[in-house]
């Protein structure tokens, strides 16, 4: 079949390196893709925003399956309106509608639906404009540091940890009445603070049955040893050493089926992937967040790891046939660093010239940032690709990632040298 995948980061070139691989897919197409996902299939310039846009090239383009990489497609309802649409409703679509993207797309919601489903989270409230002095009094209730979240889509950027009463009081001051994240932060979520280790744990669910996937460790900081500011994302491990048998098995039977039976109950139809941001406070886990999609740059150490027909696994998940489908696993380990711009996440330089990808060993590059000028790679964003190794050992792993990420070369590149350390 043709498919459609919309997206242009590292997680799009991941996806398009495992769906190209497919026998499945006889033709595939990326809006608006980048350098990595031209290599995997036609790059098409599409505005993921153009619905009409969209739904007329898959018409045209004789499109059998759509799959979303980012959010915000997913939060505006780009699914309903494929399956809702007569001429498109042949058309698989993988993602949720706008219901199910609420997951993501409302942080109050998200965490009233745990509380509804007796799913593991940190204590919370939720506040608005109005209810400021609430909320500061809420925060004069807790202990630092403070935990402060933009209810709606804020680019990552949303959530924002205090180390101070004064200083949280302030934060909430901005962004319920001076709209530090636009709308995103009309509605504000405070949450109790959980010190924990970080775990990404993954499925794919037709609604009524799920797949475990490869889980992940990211590593958000951009600084090493976890200093410095947020970032999309520096690097990724997978699997996780301290994810065991005994934690993965709580993870399923206290947030993973809940969630599968709160959606069922609450009559939300979800095809897709989900993703579970969790924090393993003395080996029990908590739900952090909900993302409705793979997350990146996970996607890039978990993807390889999947020895299974990624088209096949999408195909059953939207015809309600996954439990028909298995999901093996590679034992193998994945070590992935991100190479960024000088400066990321803050200002930053684009178009520098990327040399020696040709002289990479052992390791699979994923483009983000790039864009390929006549025969030139150049810079395009604050992440600039994801390097990715398996091996039989994290050690193995690290040492291959490591060493490519030598060899690349552009101005002001940038990454992190400890990814994966702290698990060894």
């Amino acid at each position: 079949m043709n498919i459609l995948l919309l997206g242009s980061g590292g997680r799009e070139h991941a996806l398009a390196w495992k769906i190209s691989s497919s026998p499945l897919c006889k033709q595939l197409y990326v809006a608006p893709g980048n350098a990595g996902t031209a290599l995997c299939g036609n790059n098409v310039q599409l505005d993921m925003k153009d619905t009409q846009a969209l739904a007329d090239f898959a018409l045209s383009a004789d499109i059998g399956m759509v799959v979303v990489g980012p959010e915000d497609p997913l939060v505006n309802g780009l699914a309903d309106y494929f399956r809702g649409h007569g001429r498109l409703r042949h058309i698989l679509f993988v993602g949720p509608g706008a219901a199910g993207a609420k997951l993501e797309g409302s942080k109050a919601f998200a965490k009233g639906f745990m509380q509804r489903h007796q799913i593991p989270t940190a204590a919370y409230e939720t506040f608005t404009k109005d209810t400021l002095e609430e909320g500061l009094a809420f925060i004069d209730r807790l202990q630092p540091p403070y935990v402060l979240k933009a209810d709606g889509l804020a680019a990552g950027k949303g959530v924002i940890i205090c180390s101070s009463k004064d200083e949280a009081h302030k934060v909430l001051n901005e962004m319920l009445c001076h709209s530090m994240f636009g709308k995103a932060s009309n509605t504000v979520v405070i949450e109790e603070f959980l010190d924990g280790r970080e775990l990404s744990a993954f499925v794919i669910t037709d609604g009524n049955t799920y797949r475990m996937l490869p889980a992940a460790k990211d590593y958000k900081r951009v600084g090493e040893k976890d200093t410095g500011a947020n970032t999309g994302g520096m690097g990724a491990v997978s699997p996780v050493p301290f994810a065991g048998r005994m934690l993965t098995d709580r993870i399923e039977e206290r947030i993973i089926k809940p969630t599968i039976d709160g959606l069922k109950r609450e009559m939300i139809s979800y095809c897709g992937f989900l993703f579970f941001g969790l924090m393993v406070v003395d080996d029990n886990p908590y739900v952090i967040e909900y993302n409705v999609r793979l997350g990146d740059p996970e996607a890039e150490g978990i993807l390889p790891r999947m020895d299974f027909d990624v088209v096949e696994m999408m195909r059953a998940a939207c015809v309600s046939g996954l439990h028909a489908v298995n999901a093996d696993i590679s034992p193998r380990h994945a070590l992935t660093v991100v190479l960024a711009s000088g400066g990321y996440p803050g200002e930053y330089r684009k178009g520098f010239e990327i040399n020696n990808t040709d002289k990479v060993d052992g390791s699979q590059l994923f483009y983000s940032g790039v864009k390929q000028e006549n025969d030139r790679l150049l810079t395009n964003g604050g992440r600039v690709m994801a390097v990715t190794s398996l091996a039989a050992t994290l050690e193995e792993a690290m040492d291959i990632t490591y060493n490519n990420a030598m060899v690349i070369d552009f101005k002001g590149k940038y990454y992190r040298r400890d990814i994966g350390r702290d698990l060894l």
